[in-house]
């Protein structure tokens, strides 16, 4: 059973400048980070994106962290349209800017040394079928595949509520579709699984194990696609931790709450102890006390958690 290796993403750390919020999270003793490339940290379309990268790499190989790219930031593309335009954007050239993002992720993780890419589909636009929408997805991910094929690098895709492909029978059929390329794999958000997947989130990550490549983290309760600090939610942590050891999965296990930025290294100071006592919890029986909370949690702003 491997050791599970946490981290946290830096869209819940949006207040700091890239590198105070690496050197937090080596010092509180975070295995890795997750990375969103976005204007206040890696921007993917500054002109010095290559240098600034090499740079990032030499600070997170300094400070011995791990990293998972992750492309969600609202409005790196548009700042009028939040995570638009999207892969569904009706307009080719529009989705044609998404697809070039996504592959300069693809190159800076490779860049990075990174573990992962991570991606979603886009919410379906208005008067858009679903047969076009799928094929829109399948079209615009063929040229992102191969590129992360080039680099050897894999693309995690994650189902986010809302989105077309927002459930794991989604990520199947988008895999099918696709014709099951092996640089295609799943991004898992637990607090999705709660949300909204039939299966408790411990029998998700077993279902997915084998496609696993990424794996996202923060408590949520059912039918309500809100990301909380751990304790706050219904999710019965031990058991999904347990789950995912036993898969061997070797990549980052990073800790989501792009909401609670306002107060992210409180945040991220608490996270940590929590997962490992979960992590060290032998059954779901041993019960796990809410952390204190010094800060009041984020206001939801619709049905969206990013």
């Amino acid at each position: 059973m491997s050791p599970l290796r946490f981290g946290y993403g830096t869209n819940g750390l949006a207040d700091l400048r890239l590198d105070d919020a690496l050197a937090l999270l080596a010092d509180l003793g975070y295995d890795g980070v997750g990375l969103t490339l976005d204007h206040m940290h890696l921007d993917p379309l500054a002109p010095d994106a290559a240098a600034r990268t090499r740079q990032v790499a030499h600070r997170l190989a300094a400070l011995g962290l791990g990293v998972t790219v992750e492309t969600g930031a609202r409005y790196v593309l548009d700042p009028r349209r939040k995570h638009g335009p999207s892969l569904l954007d009706p307009d080719p050239d529009a989705r044609a800017r998404r697809v070039d993002l996504l592959i300069r992720a693809v190159r800076i993780g490779a860049d990075l040394g990174a573990h992962a890419v991570h991606c979603f589909s886009g919410i379906t636009p208005a008067g858009t079928d679903d047969d076009t929408a799928w094929k829109r997805l399948t079209q615009s991910l063929t040229p992102v595949l191969d590129a992360a094929t080039t680099a050897g690098i894999p693309l995690a895709v994650e189902p986010e509520p809302g989105h077309l492909l927002a459930t794991l029978a989604d990520f199947h059929r988008l895999r099918t579709a696709l014709g099951d390329p092996s640089q295609l794999g799943l991004t898992l958000d637990i607090g999705h699984c709660q949300c909204l997947e039939p299966l408790p989130p411990a029998d998700c990550v077993r279902a997915v194990a084998p496609w696993l490549r990424h794996v996202q983290i923060e408590d949520m309760r059912r039918g309500v696609h809100e990301h909380l600090p751990f304790g706050e939610g219904e999710i019965d942590f031990p058991p999904v931790l347990a789950a995912l050891a036993a898969t061997g999965y070797q990549g980052l296990t990073v800790v989501e709450l792009p909401r609670h930025s306002h107060a992210g290294p409180h945040y991220a100071e608490l996270s940590l102890p929590f997962l490992h006592r979960a992590a060290a919890s032998a059954t779901a029986e041993t019960p796990l006390d809410a952390p204190p909370h010094g800060e009041p949690s984020a206001t939801p702003e619709g049905s969206s958690a990013r």
